[in-house]
């Protein structure tokens, strides 16, 4: 008896073909709909005015805003 024989290869041969059918066949019903939901942003959230934070007579901003 061989190690490496040919009926060793087509026994992992068919293992392999039918393990991938299985893990289709489980998965299948999961192909159906979206891959991935739509991505969403997050809302922007606003910093809290801080006490230390300039009054708007104070920012400096350009001409003809």
């Amino acid at each position: 008896m061989r190690l490496f024989s040919p009926d060793l290869f087509r026994n992992f041969g068919i293992g392999f073909v039918l393990g991938a059918l299985l893990i289709v066949g489980a998965r299948a019903d999961s192909w159906t709909g979206e891959l991935a939901p739509a991505a969403q942003a997050a809302e922007l959230r606003k910093a809290p005015a801080s006490p230390d934070a300039p009054t708007p007579e104070f920012v400096i901003a350009p001409e003809g805003r």
